[in-house]
């Protein structure tokens, strides 16, 4: 029964992971704390809920085929940024431990939260909104990348941010680009990690379970809500785990 509890548990926080993931990008809200809980260092944990989040990106792009295919090419760009970066990512948490990049996640997620609340300020104005050179989107999604895999903790909501300001897409196309370029990223790293760090395949597949439901609920989830409430709530939910992370990390 104790094992069945513990399965239970893993199985239900990937469900809620996987919805926060393809929802707001913030599914290590979740699953980062409850791989620490079941006994795993850091480190560990971290390559763990990586290998964990592909099961999501499989689920979420599957049932985000329409707007994938809507907007194929910003995908094919925005994913080659991001995969680039992440390869740069696995090859520093290898040289240098993950808690020092660890102490700049609060004010990422706090960046993030305000990209998200500038874009609905920005939106709203009835001026011409000029898209960015592609340079600059491009260095910012490899940077992003980078972070997918060197840590990725909420790394989603910070490409949503980003790919909100600068693509001008339909809100649930812009999410299920930020889905399909975190799954691209994270099964990048989750290859390179197979071979040089320690990931717990028996939590994977059990979390994994969870977080394929999760991931093929959240963008069916995502065309049926208020765009606006939910990007105040994404924000607001940045904030409060910046300040989270903040405080535990500090």
């Amino acid at each position: 029964m104790h094992f069945l509890l513990i399965d239970l548990y893993l199985l239900a926080a990937g469900i809620v992971a996987g919805l926060l993931s393809t929802i707001a990008g913030m599914a290590s809200l979740v699953s980062y704390p409850v791989l620490l809980s079941m006994g795993l260092s850091p480190v560990a944990a971290n390559v763990t809920n990586t290998a964990s989040q592909i099961f999501t990106g499989i689920g979420s792009t599957l049932s985000s085929a329409p707007e994938l295919n809507s907007a194929k090419h910003a995908t094919g760009v925005v994913t080659a940024w991001a995969l680039s970066g992440s390869v740069l990512g696995c090859i520093l948490l290898l040289a240098a431990p993950a808690e020092s990049f660890a102490k700049a996640v609060p004010f990422l997620i706090a960046f993030a939260g305000c990209l998200m609340l500038y874009s609905l300020f920005a939106k709203a104005k009835p001026v011409k909104v000029t898209k960015p050179h592609p340079l600059l989107k491009g260095l910012a999604v490899f940077i992003v990348g980078i972070y997918i895999g060197y840590f990725g903790a909420s790394a989603g909501v910070i490409m949503l941010a980003i790919l909100i300001l600068t693509e001008h897409l339909p809100f649930a196309t812009t999410n299920a680009i930020k889905n399909f370029v975190s799954f691209s990223a994270n099964f990048l790293a989750m290859c390179i990690y197979a071979f040089t760090a320690a990931i717990h395949w028996d939590l994977v597949i059990k979390m994994g379970i969870g977080f394929l439901i999760g991931g093929w609920l959240g963008p069916k989830i995502v065309r049926h809500v208020p765009i606006r409430p939910l990007r105040i709530v994404i924000a607001i939910a940045a904030f409060g785990l910046a300040g989270y992370l903040f405080i535990t990390t500090y």
